[in-house]
């Protein structure tokens, strides 16, 4: 934005200090009389920070002004309504805007005739370059009203926007997924479509579908490229298609007479929320503090290991000292997903389970190139009825144990770091979880939560390249039956770590079954192995076997358009033994096995507005997912492919 301190420049360079660290020459007869300092003159003065250019030190002649006629500028206090005459005049008390380039630059475009409503592009013949400056308002790539590029006109917006300076977003993204895959499915004599299989496991392919439409709104009122909008309405809908199919019955269903692939379709609410913009801390660093209530979405940490989600809540955030210190204090009330897109369902009542978070971020800390965050989450579960998903199943409580409702509270310590160490840069995670739990699902007794978590990752730069080192450690419960519960869980992961959702592991989630009904040793986009019922709609269960991550990757640059990754994780239980009592084994080994993936991305405008995505993962088993899943030697390598096409405006 052009400032209109700008504009009275030269006039203020008199009135406050100047360098000269280079003076010219005094020009002649300008000499001081001796004991007495020479007054600073505008030929002899510079601008701060700033120094002559070339070689020339002597500054040319001053320029008179010779035309009686001519209107001269307006003095400074016409630029401010709001400077009192008291105090210096300097570019401080002038620090206030004046219309923006692309005001100017709008302007000088053809406007549409009123009568035929075409607009005459006559003009891009006199001044070519002009009509690179001049789109239409589907194009996403230029300035556009739509996008919040200009503010509304008054005579265009809806009376209750009250002032100046509104602008409208408008997002509309289109995310396809074709997935065909393959994990362990048991069979049975309710579950087989085939009357001649009689393994445990059967067939393992499957094929996903899935078209989401995501569509949102927004009002801000004061955007601009330094500073927070003074208010935001946003409201965003998704729309979400899928179809699955599966080659044995109760797989989707829990009734067998329901077959083997399904078609969905819903429509959730991921943001609705009203943002107010409280006040700043600092007029000229824009530090600010903000309040916003209604869905909204959250992430209580730099790679989403605890909670990444879309909720109902109330946040007040903000920053200091010029954004190195920033903070968060969160309440969130859970809404309810639904089963098949994930999306919030707002008309199913709320869960009675309660997330109260803060977390204080600063910068250059430890070292500099780091970034510090310390977090603590208290999630409060009350969630004593029994919840059935709409496929049938049922998600709350699990059916582990004794099937009695569970209660809980615990709380999540954790620190975090991200940033760089000259070229390396670097990611951790720590978290503790400290609480208790009201009924153990194999002892029926109150027992004490006390479980840990360490994660990080390291990288490193050369030209086109990037190599990663990764590692994660999460405890498992040692002993189930005593008073203490030893297995990290989250609360809703969604971690982007050693290849994200292009990972076998992390993109699929495998049932545990002969252990538990309708239970999966890990969740879908998940990594943790919480034996959960659902990531979405379950309740997290600190009782399970832990998870340990080596990973190497590498992601390479081909082109500015073009992404290779490839990524090669190793996976163990960190210990086995609540899987031991639930399957009734007497020993299952650790090792969980290789997971190898390599993905491509294509971004043909070398922008977030078209990205077309193809990756396929392998999961070649280790001795302990042999132990759970083998059945003559079929179950030792499962895969997945994602291709995944995204459109943005």
């Amino acid at each position: 934005m052009i400032a209109a301190s700008l504009l009275v420049a030269p006039a203020l360079a008199l009135s406050r200090p100047v360098a000269q660290a280079d003076p010219a020459p005094k020009p002649e007869g300008t000499a001081a009389a001796p004991g007495v300092e020479a007054p600073i003159t505008a030929d002899d003065a510079l601008i701060d920070g700033r120094r002559r250019p070339g070689f020339e030190k002597k500054l040319p002649d001053k320029v008179e002004q010779d035309n009686p006629g001519a209107v001269n500028a307006p003095e400074p206090e016409a630029f401010y309504d709001k400077y009192d005459g008291e105090g210096p005049l300097d570019a401080t008390t002038l620090d206030v805007a004046v219309p923006d380039r692309w005001r100017i630059v709008s302007s000088l475009c053809p406007k549409k005739d009123p009568a035929t409503g075409v607009a005459d592009r006559a003009i891009f013949t006199l001044y070519p370059k002009l009509a690179a400056m001049c789109h239409g308002q589907l194009d996403p790539f230029h300035h556009n009203l739509l996008k919040g590029d200009r503010p509304l006109a008054r005579g265009k917006r809806p009376g209750f926007l009250k002032g100046d300076d509104w602008f409208l977003i408008l997002n509309g993204v289109s995310d396809t997924v074709i997935e065909p895959r393959s994990f362990p499915i048991p069979v049975g004599n309710q579950t087989t479509s085939d009357p001649n299989e009689i393994d445990v496991f059967g067939p393992s392919n499957s094929l996903v579908l899935s078209q989401t439409f995501i569509t949102g709104i927004s009002l801000l009122k004061g955007m601009t490229a330094y500073k927070p909008p003074i208010v935001e309405y946003r409201l965003t809908l998704a729309t979400n298609i899928n179809y699955v199919q599966v080659p044995a019955r109760r797989v989707l269903y829990v009734q067998p007479s329901k077959g083997t692939h399904r078609t969905d379709a819903f429509v959730g609410v991921q943001e609705a929320f009203v943002d107010y913009h409280i006040g700043r801390f600092d007029t000229k660093r824009y530090d600010f503090i903000s309040l916003r209530a209604g869905i909204q979405p959250f992430q209580s940490d730099f790679r989403g290991f605890l909670f990444q989600d879309n909720q109902l809540g109330v946040r007040l955030f903000g920053n200091r000292e010029n954004n190195r210190w920033q903070f968060n204090l969160a309440a969130f009330w859970r809404l309810e997903k639904d089963t098949n897109s994930g999306l919030n369902d707002i008309t199913a009542p709320l869960r009675r389970d309660w997330i109260f978070t803060g977390n204080l971020y600063r910068q250059d800390f430890p070292v500099v190139g780091l970034t510090s965050q310390v977090s603590v989450t208290y999630n409060m579960n009350r969630e004593d009825e029994i919840a059935v998903d709409k496929n049938g199943f049922p998600v709350r409580p699990a059916l582990l144990g004794d099937l009695r409702p569970r209660q809980y509270d615990v709380v999540y310590l954790g620190y975090a770091l991200d940033g760089h160490i000259g070229r390396i840069n670097l990611t951790g995670q720590v978290y503790g979880a400290l609480g208790e739990d009201r009924n153990n699902f194999l002892t029926s007794r109150p027992a004490t939560i006390k479980a840990f978590m360490a994660a990080g990752e390291a990288s490193y730069d050369i030209d086109w390249m990037r190599f990663r080192l990764s590692g994660l450690w999460a405890s498992g419960d040692s002993d189930p039956y005593d008073k203490t519960e030893g297995g990290f869980d989250a609360i809703l992961e969604n971690p982007q770590f050693a290849g994200a959702d292009t990972s076998y592991w992390i993109r699929q989630s495998v049932p545990f079954a002969g252990g538990g009904r309708a239970i999966s040793v890990n969740g879908r986009n998940g990594l943790l192995n919480s034996l959960r019922s659902s990531k979405d709609e379950g309740q997290s269960n600190f009782t399970n076997p832990g998870t340990v991550l080596v990973g190497l990757g590498g992601d390479f640059d081909l082109t500015p358009h073009v992404r290779v990754s490839a990524n090669a994780n190793h996976l163990w239980f960190q210990n086995t033994k609540i899987m031991q009592v639930l399957r009734h084994e007497g020993s299952i080994p650790n090792d969980i096995g290789w997971d190898l993936s390599v993905s491509s991305i294509w971004r043909p405008r070398a922008s977030q507005n078209l990205v077309f995505r193809l990756s396929g993962a392998m999961l070649a088993a280790g001795a302990g997912f042999r132990d759970l899943f083998d059945q003559k030697n079929h179950g030792r390598q499962f895969y997945s492919v994602l291709a995944n096409a995204t459109l943005a405006f």
